[in-house]
């Protein structure tokens, strides 16, 4: 049973959904505003994240970004009656998996905690390979999900994570956008594709110091991830 952080202040709304996804066998554990989400997620071990964007105390937003920091591993969503294309892209640059609009089908819901867990479970091949990685003037600590020089650190998400060894076991290859949607997110609608943009843009932030390495986009066709030698 997967266990799930719930943040929403709507109560009816919440009761409903929390019977809802407790029918299909996750664990719930509900949050009434963004402080007591906040305690929560601190004092708890959760598998995944449901995080309403208007709350009091803590906006969803802002508990976001203070769980990523604390435990940048942990996938979440935003479920929330917020719909502006900013809104969305703000989500999505915070590393949210899902951005759902309320009303929304239950039914949807479920399949799309279910296909993030499955996807978050698959993307542990950071177990099998080397714990470090060299990467032009950069240490990739795969454990630790660390990205260093001598004089930077970088803490990555999980999601970062698996798309740096994804492009990194595919170095200086052409790679279909398709096929790294596959890979890394297993799933290749419009949501995957924006998130994944963000995804490269902030790698490419990472390495910009270092000349070595690039990622370069393929109008119409994909990416490559260039590493001199």
């Amino acid at each position: 049973m997967k266990k799930v952080l719930l943040a929403e202040d709507d109560i009816d709304f919440a009761t409903v959904l929390k019977h809802y996804l407790e029918i299909h066998q996750f664990e719930i554990h509900w949050a009434k505003d963004g402080e007591e989400a906040w305690q929560t997620f601190n004092n708890q071990d959760f598998d995944i994240c449901i995080f309403d964007v208007m709350m009091p105390k803590i906006d969803g937003f802002t508990l976001a970004e203070k769980c990523v920091e604390l435990k940048p591993e942990v996938p979440f969503l935003f479920l929330t009656a917020r719909n502006q294309s900013e809104d969305k892209i703000k989500g999505l640059k915070l590393g949210a998996d899902d951005y759902i609009v309320k009303p929304f089908e239950a039914d949807e819901l479920v399949l799309r905690l279910t296909n993030i867990l499955k996807r978050t479970s698959r993307q542990k091949p950071l177990d099998v390979i080397q714990n470090d990685i060299q990467i032009g003037l950069f240490l990739f600590d795969t454990k630790r999900l660390e990205l260093r020089t001598e004089n930077s650190k970088q803490q990555l998400t999980e999601k970062e994570a698996a798309l740096l060894t994804f492009l990194f076991q595919n170095k200086n290859q052409l790679l279909k956008r398709e096929e790294v949607l596959s890979s890394v997110w297993n799933n290749e609608d419009y949501f995957s594709g924006r998130s994944m943009d963000v995804y490269i843009s902030k790698l490419r932030k990472y390495f910009a110091d270092d000349k070595t390495i690039s990622i370069e986009s393929i109008r119409n066709i994909g990416l490559e991830f260039k590493v001199k030698m």
